[in-house]
């Protein structure tokens, strides 16, 4: 479904000094008419996040603001439409809108993106990437992919990311950590250069 006035479908929860921030491809059309991410009933999203110990109890989706008292995020790569992946309009997770993400994330700086599919991660990184956290980063932030949650996706749903990424985020200051230049690629510099 594509959304015409071109206003986002769910407002991006970012502010600066995330701990984490997690990407979708587009919002769902239950997510969409809700006005909620991530709030097909049988999304695993929540559930996940508290059990691996993201959140002190499970939210409801209409709770998705309060993810920010945790220090973390919410965005996607396509903020004006909304669907299954295979239905999004052409072009709809592109070139434009992975540039546009990458200026967001390098604008706030939090210190892990993590996309929430296998989907996702590949349109924003390119096609040999797999689960977990990868070598490319935007500015100092680092890059995760993990298991979708969607309902659709149960084919390739394994949580044992989840609380990878889970124990990673509690390690500590995370953004404070100086990355080796030789390991890691910085999308916001590659993203600008194609402007």
């Amino acid at each position: 479904m594509k959304n015409t006035s071109k206003s986002h479908l769910l407002p991006d929860l970012l502010r600066p000094h995330l701990k984490l921030v997690f990407c979708g491809t587009a919002a769902g059309t239950v997510s969409a008419a809700a006005g909620h991410y991530y709030a097909h009933p049988h999304n695993k999203f929540w559930k996940t996040l508290h059990s691996v110990g993201l959140t002190p109890r499970r939210l409801d989706p209409s709770e998705f603001r309060k993810l920010l008292d945790w220090g973390i995020g919410l965005t996607d790569i396509a903020k004006t439409v909304c669907g299954m992946d295979k239905e999004l309009p052409k072009g709809s997770l592109g070139e434009l809108a992975c540039r546009d993400l990458a200026a967001r994330i390098g604008k706030f700086r939090p210190g892990i993106l993590a996309f929430t599919s296998l989907t996702a991660g590949r349109r924003f990184l390119g096609s040999g990437i797999t689960f977990g956290e990868q070598d490319q980063m935007i500015a100092s932030t680092r890059i995760w992919v993990l298991p979708s949650p969607s309902p659709t996706a149960q084919w390739n749903w394994d949580e044992k990311w989840w609380r990878r990424l889970a124990e990673r985020v509690g390690e500590g200051e995370l953004r404070q950590e100086t990355p080796s230049p030789a390991k890691t690629k910085d999308l916001l510099a590659l993203s600008k250069g194609r402007s």
